[in-house]
C-alpha cells in the first residue's frame, strides 16, 4: 500500500494546480483530488491487462506532469513547485495545524474500528473475501483515508517526505517486528524520531527541513540493515 500513497502523493500536485487555476481554496482542491485519484486506482485495480504497479507509474508521473503543465499557465500567480515537493514545516498555520489534527484524530479512528478489516484485505484480498468482507469497500476506505491524509500532509511536509515518511519506517522496523501491529506502532515512532532528528539538523546545518527529514529515516534504514546484516551473520 506504500506505492498507492506514493502515486497519490505526486498524482495529487495536479490538485494543487488546480485549486489556483479555478481559484479555489487549495486544501479543497487536493481533497477531492486525492479523493478522486483514489477511486480511479481502485477501479483500475480490477482489471488483468496491465500489472498494478505499471498503472500505478503511468498514473502518478501523468499527473504530476499535467499537474506541473497546467502551472506553466498561470501567467499571473506563481507557484513555487517546491515548497509542494518538500513543503515547510517550520512554517505551518494554525489552520493547517487544525486540519492535521482532525485528519489525525479520523485516521486513528478508522484504524481502530476496522484495523482487522484493513489488516486481512491488505494481506490477502481473496482471504478476506472467504471470510466475508466486503473487499472493495475496504479497499475504497483505506484509499480514501490515505488519500485525505496525503492531501492534508502535503501543504506542510510535502509530496516527496510523506511518500519517504510512507515506505521507509516501515522498512526500517519490519526485521524487528514480530506481528502487523508492532510493525505499526514501531514505525509510528520511527517517524516521529525521523521529524524529530530531521528538524535538529535543519536548525544547526540549515537545511531544508523537507529533505533532513528523509536524510535522518535514510540513515536510520542503512542502520537497521547494519545491525539485521550483522545479527543474521552471527
Amino acid at each position: 500500500m506504500a506505492y498507492f500513497g506514493e502515486a497519490l502523493a505526486h498524482a495529487s500536485l495536479m490538485g494543487i494546480s488546480l485549486g489556483f487555476l479555478l481559484n479555489i481554496n487549495i486544501y479543497f482542491s487536493l481533497i477531492i483530488c486525492s479523493l478522486l485519484l483514489s477511486f480511479i486506482l481502485v477501479l483500475l485495480q480490477k482489471q488483468r491487462l496491465i500489472s498494478t504497479d505499471t498503472l500505478l507509474g503511468i498514473l502518478a508521473h501523468s499527473f504530476l506532469s499535467l499537474g506541473l503543465v497546467t502551472v506553466s499557465f498561470l501567467d499571473d500567480i506563481r507557484v513555487d513547485i517546491m515548497d509542494y515537493l518538500f513543503g515547510d514545516i517550520l512554517s505551518v498555520s494554525p489552520m493547517d495545524l487544525l486540519a492535521i489534527y482532525t485528519m489525525v484524530s479520523l485516521a486513528s479512528v478508522v484504524l481502530i474500528l476496522f484495523w482487522r478489516s484493513l489488516l486481512s484485505v491488505t494481506i490477502n484480498e481473496d482471504l478476506a473475501s472467504v471470510e466475508g468482507l466486503n473487499v472493495d469497500i475496504i479497499r475504497i476506505l483505506l484509499m480514501l483515508i490515505l488519500g485525505l491524509v496525503i492531501a492534508v500532509g502535503m501543504r506542510s511536509i510535502g509530496v516527496l517526505t510523506i511518500t519517504s515518511l510512507l515506505i521507509i519506517p516501515p522498512a526500517i522496523v519490519r526485521p524487528f517486528s514480530k506481528t502487523p501491529e508492532q510493525m505499526a506502532i514501531f514505525a509510528s515512532f520511527v517517524s516521529i524520531i525521523s521529524v524529530l532528528l530531521g528538524l535538529v539538523l535543519s536548525w544547526f546545518v540549515d537545511t531544508p527541513s523537507g529533505p533532513s527529514i528523509v536524510i535522518s529515516a535514510t540513515a536510520m534504514f542503512i542502520l537497521s540493515q547494519t545491525i539485521t546484516f550483522v545479527r543474521s551473520s552471527t
